[in-house]
């Protein structure tokens, strides 16, 4: 399955995402970006995390207001 960088805070999003057979990778930074299919942020701090630069060719889904069921939807919406 896809390599899924998810912000460290959004542990339910982790574990959903892991149970659907995605490789999951914690985002601390830009580094953490380079090289995933997809990246789940926050959006509190967006540009801070770096997703805003071109890091990840993959698409970024924004998981405020979302639960982690809606994240994992998108997400695989994004990687078709």
């Amino acid at each position: 399955m896809a390599k899924i960088g998810v912000e460290p805070s959004l542990t339910d999003v982790q574990e959903a995402l892991r149970e659907r057979g995605h490789d999951v990778v914690p985002l601390r930074g830009e580094q953490d970006a380079k090289g995933c299919d997809c990246c789940v942020i926050t959006g509190l701090d967006a540009n801070v995390a770096g997703m805003q630069n071109a890091v990840t060719s993959g698409p970024v889904v924004e998981a405020s207001g979302l639960s982690a069921e809606e994240i994992c939807q998108k997400v695989e919406e994004k990687l078709r």
